[in-house]
């Protein structure tokens, strides 16, 4: 009888490689209004699950929607103005 073994590290095991660098952080924190526009998006969603969405709850989900969307366009702005080439350069 042959026996399967995992050839991946314990989830619980943890080294000092494995902790966040101080870029993905700064990445990480670069990220954080479009994280909360969307988690705000889910919760105006989630309210309504159960239920016939009701005039509030309509312009809510709408809301969530307009302020993540300005959070990933802001997102985007920001990014891509690192990426594109100098003039004269």
């Amino acid at each position: 009888m042959d026996h399967i073994v995992t050839v991946q590290d314990a989830v619980t095991a943890f080294a000092d490689f494995m902790e966040p660098t101080d870029a993905e952080l700064d990445a990480i924190e670069l990220e954080m209004p479009a994280i909360l526009a969307d988690v705000d998006l889910l919760d105006a969603q989630i309210i309504t699950m159960d239920r016939t969405p009701t005039e509030l709850d309509v312009r809510r989900i709408r809301r969530a929607r307009r302020r993540l969307l300005t959070a990933r366009c802001g997102l985007a702005n920001r990014t891509g103005d690192g990426m594109l080439p100098e003039v004269g350069a």
